[in-house]
């Protein structure tokens, strides 16, 4: 993994689910659960899990008898996980590298992966690894960000952190934001072995209620913030000031309204 995947620890975990996520993921995470959900899969496998956003929903959404496995390469993020479910309920949790995944061949109905393709440092090979985990019949539900053109977020945020490092811009935001073109994807999908795949296109708004945690969460709530402090010299509540004015600049509205947009695919397994 690279090191924009494997770093959310510390207080990440915290921001990226309370500040992050009610604004950036929970629609997002609705809709992919309820597409996965829809076939009644028995085995169910979800790839960067992250603080189960998408876990939650998948285990609402799903027959109470469906096995599921939610997987991230970092325990801080499943830990915050584990603590959105009962005992009883039956999510199995454990830490693994969506390139080299513990499973069997052949031993999942469904594989969900919300937001977490685009920093696998081989997607062809995670599409092989995703393939051959499916049983035959079995489908790879995933979404990704549509390009920054149509979530602007993305170059408010990277636009205004690069504002403070002109020589070294911390890189984290060209990460999420960078893996959209759908041919080249969907060629990789069908380079791997997948059949049948479904596009959608997702566009969201979403209000932003509290546009100050809102700017904090940009910045502590993922690994930007270690790049930051990397590079030192500047305080980063100094960013979150910056972002947070950059933001009422960008978006209107009581509250402010901000457009989101990702692309979503189903592939089938022959």
């Amino acid at each position: 993994m690279t090191v924009a995947a494997s770093a959310f620890v510390g207080s990440i975990p915290e921001f990226y689910e309370n500040g992050l996520g009610p604004i950036i993921f929970a629609d997002f995470a609705a809709d992919i659960a309820q597409r996965a959900a829809a076939t009644r899969p028995a085995r169910v496998l979800e790839t960067a899990a992250g603080t189960g956003i998408v876990t939650r929903r998948l285990r609402d959404m799903l027959p109470t008898g469906t096995h599921l496995v939610a997987t991230d390469l970092n325990p801080p993020m499943l830990e915050a996980a584990r603590g959105k479910f009962r005992p009883d309920e039956r999510v199995q949790f454990q830490t693994a590298d969506a390139l080299s995944l513990p499973l069997q061949d052949a031993s999942v109905d469904a594989v969900v992966c919300q937001f977490g393709v685009m920093f696998f440092p081989d997607k062809d090979k995670s599409y092989r690894e995703v393939h051959r985990v499916l049983a035959p019949g079995g489908r790879y539900v995933f979404n990704v960000w549509d390009s920054p053109r149509f979530n602007p977020v993305a170059r408010i945020a990277h636009e205004t952190i690069s504002s403070f490092f002109p020589a070294d811009p911390p890189p984290f935001y060209t990460v999420p934001f960078s893996y959209y073109s759908i041919d080249p994807i969907k060629q990789s999908l069908i380079d791997a072995g997948f059949a049948e795949i479904a596009i959608f296109v997702i566009p969201r708004e979403k209000d932003i209620p509290d546009i100050a945690g809102f700017a904090r969460a940009l910045v502590f709530g993922n690994p930007v913030i270690d790049q930051i402090r990397a590079r030192g010299g500047v305080d980063p509540n100094h960013v979150v000031a910056a972002i947070d004015k950059a933001l009422r600049q960008e978006f209107s509205g009581s509250p402010p309204r901000m457009p989101l947009q990702a692309i979503v695919f189903e592939a089938h397994k022959a």
